[in-house]
């Protein structure tokens, strides 16, 4: 049972430097977090080290949140930070294209319509790491081509012609499932 009732009170306890509040903090954010870093990189034990990285971060620097937006929000941005970190050490991230590409996305067929999260998620992390990094940063966590592009020292075209690729790859896989599915069933 939670010993702190509100997110404030847990704050305050993490930046008094409080073992249970920080062993709470972990419990409450930890399983969300480790999503996060699932959807940036492949290996389980990768996205452990960020998550054990990205908390020891949280502990360090929790004297710096300003309670002004959510903690989760704030924890979110470490974890998004420390995978953008381990992959521009990898410098896995991208192929470099300054071309704008615009791709005209189908109507959904009847299997893509009713695809589960988690196949969908599978197909995101079967990406290449530079589409799938800037898929995640756009579609999943909002920020802007112009943020992106801040974040990850790159050109803003670069991350726009990124998503559309990402987009493309998407689409081709989802079309793949409905063909299975239609020969499949007939």
């Amino acid at each position: 049972m939670p010993k702190y009732t509100t997110e404030n009170d847990l704050v305050v306890a993490c930046k008094r430097g409080d073992r249970l509040a920080q062993r709470e903090l972990y419990e409450r954010y930890s399983r969300k977090m480790f999503a996060v870093c699932l959807r940036y990189v492949r290996q389980r034990m990768e996205a452990e080290d960020i998550l054990a990285d990205s908390f020891m971060k949280v502990f360090t620097h929790i004297q710096n949140f300003k309670e002004e937006g959510s903690l989760e929000g704030w924890i979110r941005r470490i974890v998004v930070n420390e995978c953008l970190g381990l992959l521009r050490k990898q410098r896995l991230m991208y192929v470099e294209s300054n071309a704008e590409e615009h791709v005209q996305v189908s109507s959904p067929t009847d299997h893509s319509a009713q695809m589960h999260a988690d196949e969908l998620m599978d197909m995101i992390q079967d990406l290449p790491t530079g589409y799938r990094t800037i898929f995640n940063l756009y579609a999943i966590e909002g920020y802007s081509h112009k943020e992106i592009a801040e974040m990850l020292n790159i050109n803003e075209n670069t991350s726009k012609s990124q998503l559309s690729r990402a987009r493309t790859l998407l689409q081709k896989k989802i079309e793949g499932l409905d063909k299975e599915h239609l020969t499949f069933n007939i």
